[in-house]
Parts: structure tokens; C-alpha cells; sequence
């Protein structure tokens, strides 16, 4: 039954703060992890844990760390699927007025106005930018008031500045839908992600929100860019870097259709294209990484 509730997610900042600011030190809360858009910005700091990520059309895994800035109104699905030892995932949530109308105009906040535009895009630093500033925005939880705001000011004016960063979607991803769009884009997500490992026809896509098939896939591409069958290859890849990146014994070809592919060859092509190498070749980094 497809879910008709909007996903649009309504925040509500901290008493007393213009910001809200969270973290998860246990396993990570599946019910959050669904597509969902909100005007503030969102600041994710993932220290040691490994989950999807999902932000626009982007859609990769990760197996440590990551830092990512979210821009306001981009759709995006929850991060960790896993904490590991002494693990946290902290996020702060923010509009990019949050000091006021006038405040984000004077020309001391050109960078950081700059900054916000970027992150309309879904922003990935890197490891030297996320080595430092990772710590500083877990203890943002340990200051409150003016203080959490001026580390806070801090933080973003350094993001702002640094180079060492990756755009997600650097191609652009407008996705200006209404709310109910939003619902329906969240219902086919969410029956991917959960059938991805079998075969789905695009009947039963179209049918999961009540539109014929050739609706669908105009619907499909307008909302994401891409097709159907690509989305849904892209999560069978990205579900196959994670078993390849784990310490399991799963020849690439168990691998291949634990993935929801019935053909080897295709498996290889369809690896090949998304990561730009051999599921053998990425195996092999992998390794040489842990050592």
C-alpha cells in the first residue's frame, strides 16, 4: 500500500537555538531512513559507521567517515546503516537565514552565502577537511546559546573557504515537487531499496502508485533524471561494494546475484560503468586500503 503522506520533514529547532543539533551513538534508526526533503540545510558528520548515500541522484556507499553538506529542499534518504565502535552520526539542521534576514546579506557572509548555493548540489568533503571539522561539529552538543552559534559560524567559515570537497551532483538536480510528488517519489524509493535484490517490472513499479507504465517512466525521468532500470542497477552496485567491501569469503560471482543480477556479464558491464572498474579491480583496492 503506497504511503500518501507527504515527506516533506517539518523541523523544529532546539529551545533557545536557531539550530538543531543531534546525534545517534547506537545502531542507526531505520524509520528515519526514507527520501525526504526540508528548506534547512543539513550538516552530517558520520564518524566510524557505514551506510548508503543517497542525496539527489547520488547514490554510493561508505565504510568509515563522511562529511556532507545538504542543501535546502534536496531529497535525501538517512545515512548509516551501521555505528561501529565508539561511532556517532552528528547532524545539525539550520535555514540559511537562521541569523536573520540581513544578517546573510552584509558582505562578510558572501562565502558562506556561496557556500549554501553549492550545497543545493549535496557537497562531500574530503578526508583532510573532515579530520577537522568532524570533531568540532561533535562538540557543538557540549555549547549552548551565543557560544554554539559563534563555533557554529566558525565551522561553516571554513567550509566555505576549503577546496577539499566533491560535488554530488554536480550536473545539477532540480526537484521542485509538491509534496505529494514528494510522497510518491518516497514510495518507489522505498520499494526499491526493499525489492532490489529480485527482479521488479515496471507493472509493478507503476502499480506500486496507481499510474499506467509509459506515465511512469516520463514521471521517472522528469523526477530523477535517469530511468528506472538505471536507478535500481545503481542500487544493486552500490549494495555490491558493500559486500565487496567487507571481510567475507563471497566469490564476485555470489556477489553478483546476492545482488539481485541474473547474468555475470551483465553484473561486470553494469559494475564497470557506475565505479569505473572490474568488481575484481575493486575488491583488490579494497584490500590494498585495509592494509
Amino acid at each position: 500500500m503506497v504511503n500518501k503522506k507527504p515527506t516533506l520533514e517539518k523541523l523544529s529547532p532546539s529551545f533557545g537555538s536557531s539550530m538543531l543539533v543531534k546525534q545517534h551513538l547506537e545502531k542507526a534508526d531505520k524509520y528515519y531512513a526514507y527520501w525526504h526533503f526540508h528548506p534547512e540545510l543539513e550538516l552530517v558528520y558520520v564518524n566510524k559507521g557505514q551506510g548508503k548515500t543517497h542525496i539527489g541522484n547520488h547514490l554510493s556507499y561508505f565504510n568509515n567517515s563522511q562529511l556532507i553538506l545538504i542543501g535546502s529542499n534536496l531529497p535525501h534518504n538517512g545515512f548509516a546503516d551501521r555505528l561501529t565502535a565508539n561511532g556517532s552520526e552528528t547532524t545539525v539542521q539550520f535555514k540559511s537565514n537562521f541569523l536573520g534576514n540581513d544578517f546573510i546579506k552584509i558582505p562578510e557572509m558572501a562565502d558562506i552565502k556561496a557556500l549554501f548555493e553549492r550545497a543545493k548540489k549535496g557537497i562531500r568533503f574530503h578526508v583532510e577537511t573532515k579530520a577537522y571539522i568532524g570533531p568540532k561539529i561533535d562538540k557543538l552538543l557540549e555549547s549552548v546559546g551565543l557560544d554554539r552559534t559563534l563555533k557554529f559560524l566558525e565551522i561553516l567559515n571554513y567550509l566555505s573557504k576549503t577546496e577539499d570537497y566533491s560535488l554530488l551532483n554536480a550536473d545539477g538536480f532540480a526537484f521542485e515537487a509538491e509534496a505529494q510528488d514528494s510522497a510518491k517519489i518516497g514510495a518507489i524509493f522505498k520499494h526499491v531499496n526493499k525489492n532490489f535484490q529480485q527482479h521488479i517490472t515496471l507493472d509493478q513499479i507503476a502499480d506500486e502508485v496507481s499510474m499506467t507504465v509509459p506515465a511512469f517512466c516520463r514521471y521517472f525521468k522528469k523526477a530523477t533524471g535517469k530511468t528506472f532500470t538505471q536507478v535500481v542497477n545503481e542500487y544493486r552496485v552500490v549494495h555490491a561494494t558493500k559486500l565487496l567491501s567487507e571481510e567475507s569469503k563471497m566469490s564476485i560471482a555470489d556477489v553478483c546475484f546476492e545482488c539481485g543480477f541474473n547474468n555475470f556479464s551483465h553484473f561486470n558491464k553494469v559494475f564497470n560503468e557506475i565505479t569505473g572498474k572490474s568488481a575484481s579491480n575493486y575488491r583488490k583496492e579494497i584490500k590494498l586500503i585495509i592494509q
